[in-house]
C-alpha cells in the first residue's frame, strides 16, 4: 500500500499546537472536587463603592432579602391595585 501525502489544506488541527496544549483525553479522570464545588457558595465580586457599605456576607445577604421581600410586597400590591382599576373601569 503506497501512503500519500497530505495537502496543506488538509494538515491535522493538533499539528499547530504545542506540546504543552496537547491533551490525551484517553488519560482524563473524573474531576474529584467537581462534588464539592456544586455545593459551594457562588463567589460575587462586588464593585468597591458596594463593598466600603456591605463588609460581610452575611450584611450583603441581609440587604438582598430585604429587597426580595420589598419587591414581592411591591409586585403585590401593583397587582392588586391594578386588578381593582380594572373592575371599577369594566362596571
Amino acid at each position: 500500500m503506497k501512503k500519500t501525502s497530505r495537502s496543506k489544506g488538509s494538515r491535522d488541527l493538533n499539528d499547530d499546537l504545542r506540546p504543552e496544549y496537547r491533551f490525551d483525553y484517553r488519560k482524563a479522570k473524573p474531576n474529584r472536587f467537581a462534588a464539592r464545588a456544586a455545593k459551594a457558595p457562588l463567589v460575587v465580586m462586588l464593585d468597591s463603592d458596594i463593598s466600603k457599605v456591605f463588609r460581610t456576607p452575611d450584611s450583603v445577604n441581609a440587604a438582598l432579602r430585604a429587597l426580595l421581600e420589598v419587591a414581592a410586597t411591591t409586585a403585590r400590591l401593583t397587582r392588586r391595585s391594578t386588578e381593582r382599576a380594572k373592575t371599577h373601569h369594566s362596571g
